[in-house]
């Protein structure tokens, strides 16, 4: 990928682009041969990445939007109930899972469980998060406080928290949104007139849609105060007494 190509997706299109990149720059500290449990795998976006470890995958197959797309499943199971035995992994990852688990802490506490002891857990959630993968979502997002409260209470030091872009990144995504919004499904069921005023707005907004994220971006890097984020990354290690 060219440079541009980076910055342009970095820009407008930050929140899945900076996951990935953080991701990446993970599994680039692992040593080879690490076993890596990617729990909540889906369609197992991240196996590449994990190319030099003995990557293994974990979901519990059932949402109806990633059926007939699932990455080859090693255990397909509840997520607070794996079928592996206590300190089986060297790392474990978990992008964008609990909002979408009914008892996260159990989770992680799962999670804490098949870690080995010094081992490390890579995990992501959002903070500001619409519906998606219904009806299997049940939190709107997590704080830092989240995670500074929960994972020391299963055993994991929280090393780094990371949020994804700011509050000016976020709301010129949502821009974007609006725009795609007004050309959405509801909108074609609409009457001609309806129709004709959504375009106008539309057509008046798309400048300002793709302004806005770049400024956004731009503010970001000054580092004003932060009042809201897309979502966090997280990095813990398992506690030797854990």
């Amino acid at each position: 990928m060219s440079n541009f190509r980076r910055w342009r997706h970095h820009v407008w299109g930050f929140n899945i682009f900076n996951r990935r990149e953080w991701v990446a720059a993970q599994a680039k500290t692992l040593p080879a041969g690490s076993r890596v449990l990617d729990v909540g795998a889906g369609p197992g976006q991240y196996r590449e990445l994990f190319a030099h470890c003995d990557y293994k995958t974990q979901d519990f197959g059932q949402e109806p939007g990633t059926i007939g797309r699932y990455t080859k499943l090693d255990y397909e199971s509840d997520i607070t109930a794996i079928p592996v035995e206590s300190a089986s992994f060297d790392a474990i990852l978990c992008t964008e899972v609990i909002e979408h688990v009914p008892d996260p802490v159990a989770a992680v506490r799962e999670m804490s469980r098949i870690l080995k002891p010094g081992g490390r857990i890579f995990l992501t959630a959002p903070l500001a998060s619409f519906l998606h993968q219904e009806p299997y979502q049940f939190y709107g997002g997590y704080t830092p406080y989240w995670y500074q409260k929960f994972l020391p209470e299963v055993g994991i030091d929280v090393v780094e928290i990371e949020s994804n872009q700011g509050f000016f990144s976020l709301y010129g995504q949502e821009t974007l949104r609006y725009v795609d919004l007004l050309r959405g499904p509801a909108v074609k069921k609409l009457g001609f007139a309806k129709r004709a005023v959504l375009a106008f707005v539309r057509i008046a907004m798309l400048p300002l849609s793709r302004l806005l994220p770049l400024i956004g971006y731009w503010l970001d890097a000054l580092k004003l105060e932060n009042m809201a984020t897309i979502g966090y990354h997280v990095i813990g290690v398992k506690r030797a007494n854990g």
